[in-house]
């Protein structure tokens, strides 16, 4: 929970992470690839304040203790959703499973809700391990990478018939959380693969799941947007968005808001602190502070008050994971998250 001026916000992290890149984890032969994903991922960290850098070894392997200081103790955070990446072609344990999330959650009672994934490369043994996931963890989301590496395959679409077998699986399993990793790519993964078009496909054809999108697609901001309108089941996953352009880039962060605000609107919009990568703690207090600059350049955009932070900041999560809020969290006389809500484009 946080509190400013007398108003408090309920916090939900919707994306964040508990991985292990650490040198004893990489796959041998495939090294290389191991330590640029980190390296690549530690880059990334600089765009937040000076005081929130870690050195690459904290970064590679942080500790249970940190994660719950950072998050919980000092960051806000009311409940958090582990969002696992696999990896498994350069990390032998995987860099950040379901198993070892639940496992250092389960620690915490009431604290976490634990995403699983699928793969559809994987076929029936996939399947099969999706359902144990569901029925050992009770995930009821999945976090999916449409650009990892298998086997000489460097991505899949949702558009893949394959990819629908597992969408509908999920259903069947009582998923109904669909965030997918389409933003900045990372080294070595291939930046197409994480081009925006297969959410708008899967979405008109699945209307009973909510895809989430992390990173809202950039920097395909326009892409995602006039898609995002369209289709009432789909949401702009705030991870990296607040957490690498608030602070490094203020005036392209005000862009980036002020075209979702537009297009998608604040019932559709959800944070995620993206940890490791980012704290939560500064994220928060400096999107609660936070406005449009001054000028006509930013005009045009709706404003964004209080009762839409506190739906971004936690209650349209909280309304997709059905995530009970006590009343004080409320804000008067609006309704966070409601896929009836969306408006679509008319002529």
């Amino acid at each position: 929970m946080y509190e400013k001026n007398g108003e408090k916000y309920f916090v939900v992290d919707s994306h964040m992470h508990y991985w292990n890149a650490a040198p004893d984890n990489w796959v041998p032969g495939a090294e290389q690839y191991a330590k640029g994903w980190i390296e690549c991922f530690h880059a990334y960290q600089s765009l937040g304040p000076a005081d929130t850098h870690w050195s690459i070894e904290k970064f590679q392997k942080y500790s249970e203790d940190d994660l719950m200081k950072d998050v919980f103790d000092e960051g806000h955070v009311d409940i958090a959703v582990f969002q696992p990446t696999y990896l498994t072609e350069w990390y032998k344990e995987g860099f950040n499973t379901t198993e070892r999330n639940a496992e250092m959650g389960e620690r915490h009672p009431g604290q976490f809700i634990y995403n699983t994934r699928w793969d559809p490369r994987e076929g029936d043994a996939g399947l099969a391990t999706l359902k144990a996931n569901v029925e050992r963890y009770g995930s009821r989301g999945v976090k999916l990478y449409t650009a990892e590496w298998r086997e000489g395959s460097r991505g899949w679409t949702l558009k893949d018939p394959e990819a629908y077998r597992f969408l509908e699986a999920s259903q069947e399993l009582g998923i109904k959380n669909i965030h997918v990793h389409k933003g900045p790519t990372i080294w070595p993964l291939d930046k197409d693969a994480f081009d925006v078009s297969d959410i708008d496909h899967a979405a008109t054809d699945f209307p009973d799941l909510n895809f989430i999108v992390e990173h809202v697609g950039l920097p395909r901001i326009e892409d995602f947007c006039f898609m995002a309108t369209q289709e009432p089941n789909v949401y702009a996953g705030l991870s990296v968005v607040i957490g690498a352009l608030m602070h490094a880039r203020p005036r392209f962060f005000a862009k980036v808001m002020g075209e979702l605000l537009f297009w998608v609107g604040e019932d559709k919009m959800t944070f995620g602190s993206d940890y490791g990568i980012w704290e939560p703690k500064w994220q928060i207090e400096g999107f609660v502070d936070w406005d449009f600059p001054a000028g006509d350049e930013y005009s045009d955009y709706p404003r964004l008050g209080v009762e839409g932070k506190k739906k971004i900041l936690g209650l349209n999560a909280a309304k997709l994971y059905d995530i009970k809020v006590p009343g004080e969290f409320q804000p008067a006389g609006a309704e966070p998250a409601a896929q009836d809500d969306a408006k679509l484009v008319t002529q």
